[in-house]
């Protein structure tokens, strides 16, 4: 028996998130049937991050357990034959047999993008999610310092969370500006459920003069998620990298 390790890409769209479930296809569904094509043999993958629903990702990590004899780094091409056009896997190599992707140390990278302009753009729709009020960037920047650190993110996660813990490390978070489109990219140890996408909606509460930067200190310290912002639509969000630590 091997350990293949996976970098998975997708565009999340059409998927009703990472993990199978029963109202919709999803991207763990579709890498099951098809590694199980072409291994023949019941495969289940494991993955590192389980994305929500319409979530994308450049480098999700997946690892699954095969007897088949092909070289590890062929894998990544004998499984893209075979997946659908909107789910990519980036590389593939052999790991110990206990190498699990969601019980080792590891940094994560997310980004969530804000189109910040009068009129949407409609290659856009998909990728970002479309603000029209002005927002301030420089405010918006002095609020992200708030988040780094180690912190007590109850208010910023969603009271479907089953994490044991809601203290979270947040490693760096910067707002990358080109033209209309805000890049917000954050880096940490973990995530809870829908934290980025409150995080971002707090963020541009901030942006368009609803709280003032300094503001972010009195939602940590209230523990209530109704004093954050709103929960962004998952279009915006991608997993960039998954980062583990030796």
């Amino acid at each position: 028996m091997r350990r293949i390790r996976l970098i998975v890409s997708y565009d999340g769209t059409n998927y009703c998130g990472w993990q199978k479930q029963p109202n919709g296809i999803t991207i763990e569904e579709v890498l099951n049937k098809k590694i199980s094509e072409l291994c023949g043999e019941e495969i289940e993958v494991i993955g590192a991050s389980r994305t929500d629903s319409g979530v994308h990702a450049y480098g999700n990590v997946a690892v699954f357990d095969t007897n088949m004899r092909m070289r590890a780094d062929k894998f990544a091409f004998a499984i893209n034959q075979r997946l659908p056009d909107d789910i990519r896997v980036q590389e593939s190599d052999e790991v110990e047999l206990d190498w699990h992707p969601r019980k080792r140390d590891c940094i994560k990278t997310y980004t969530y993008r804000i189109l910040n302009r009068k009129i949407d753009i409609p290659t856009e729709r998909l990728y970002a999610y479309f603000c029209y009020f002005r927002l301030d960037v420089d405010k918006m920047r002095e609020a992200t310092s708030y988040f780094i650190g180690t912190h007590d993110f109850a208010s910023f996660c969603s009271q479907k969370t089953q994490a044991t813990t809601t203290i979270r490390t947040i490693y760096s978070l910067e707002i990358l500006q080109d033209e209309d489109m805000l890049t917000t990219v954050i880096r940490g140890d973990g995530f809870l459920y829908n934290m980025i996408r409150i995080i971002a909606g707090t963020l541009i509460k901030v942006g368009i003069g609803v709280y003032p930067p300094e503001h972010i200190k009195k939602i940590f310290a209230s523990k209530n998620r109704l004093s954050a912002g709103q929960t962004m639509p998952a279009r915006g969000l991608t997993l960039v990298e998954i980062e583990y630590l030796e």
